[in-house]
């Protein structure tokens, strides 16, 4: 850490507070909580000060979740003042949203770097082409399944998103939409999904990586006070007021706009996101 300039740190932190602020709009827009722009920006400043490689992507993946917990609540509390949550689905994933959550993190402690970037690669892509070339006959259903293939959804989605580091609402909207419910819909009630998995995911990183951080004593960036195990204090205090700021203007963003377009948007992000950690997974 002390090799870092003074320009640099400057430069840094005026790079995450941009970022908060674009984190914040994606979650109001897309009702995901901004993991996909958090992460490469953490991956990159913890590279910098010196973070082994063994325990970056961990540490990028729990900050993240510790991040968007105000901006899921902003961005829930917006959709929600305008009807548009389906409450039902989030009391119906509550609980095994949850446990998946908290077996992600077990899972963190001991994966390697590759499998977190491997997860981006597939959900995201997997999402944008749907998004993006999918057709109204592309579904599983006409409506929610039982509550069995609810909950085994559900888990799935609490691990996976756990490994990602983002709120759910990559893979909440695909299973949604390929139930039929409109993209509004599903962008809302993912809002409130990210709420459900970044409080105990958050949780789950400081716990599993606490242990571990006592394993590199000599890397500042992951002792107390900078971080609690998984989770950066630093990121979370420069992330949090921009990103908070801004949630609220990117749900009124996407109530403005068509379904079509949301649709497009939203394929080519997670697109983009898709082929930045597949280069990186090649390279």
């Amino acid at each position: 850490m002390s090799g870092i300039t003074m320009f640099e740190v400057i430069w840094l932190g005026a790079a995450l507070l941009g970022a908060g602020a674009v984190t914040g709009l994606l979650a109001g827009v897309f009702g995901v909580g901004g993991g996909a722009v958090i992460v490469p920006v953490l991956y990159e400043l913890f590279r910098m000060v010196g973070v082994p490689e063994e325990v970056r992507m961990p540490l990028c993946v729990g900050t993240s979740l510790a991040i968007i917990i105000p901006t899921s609540i902003r961005s829930f509390g917006a959709h929600r003042a305008k009807g548009a949550v389906d409450m039902t689905i989030l009391k119906q994933w509550a609980v095994p949203v949850v446990l998946g959550v908290l077996m992600g993190s077990v899972i963190a402690r001991y994966a390697s770097p590759d499998l977190f970037k491997l997860v981006f690669v597939v959900v995201a892509g997997i999402s944008a082409i749907r998004l993006l070339f999918g057709k109204d006959s592309w579904r599983l259903g006409l409506d929610m399944p039982g509550k069995l293939i609810m909950n085994a959804y559900g888990w799935l989605i609490g691990v996976l998103s756990s490994l990602m580091g983002i709120g759910g609402g990559q893979l909440s909207n695909l299973f949604m939409t390929f139930y039929g419910r409109p993209i509004h819909q599903a962008v809302a009630t993912s809002s409130g999904l990210g709420v459900l998995i970044s409080i105990p995911g958050a949780l789950g990183y400081i716990y599993a990586g606490w242990p571990r951080a006592a394993e590199y004593p000599d890397v500042a960036a992951l002792q107390f006070p900078l971080s609690l195990g998984y989770v950066s204090l630093v990121g979370l205090i420069l992330f949090v007021p921009t990103s908070v700021l801004t949630a609220p203007m990117g749900a009124r963003l996407a109530h403005a706009l068509s379904k079509r377009k949301l649709e497009v948007a939203f394929g080519i992000f997670l697109l983009l996101i898709s082929l930045r950690f597949l280069i990186s997974l090649i390279g």
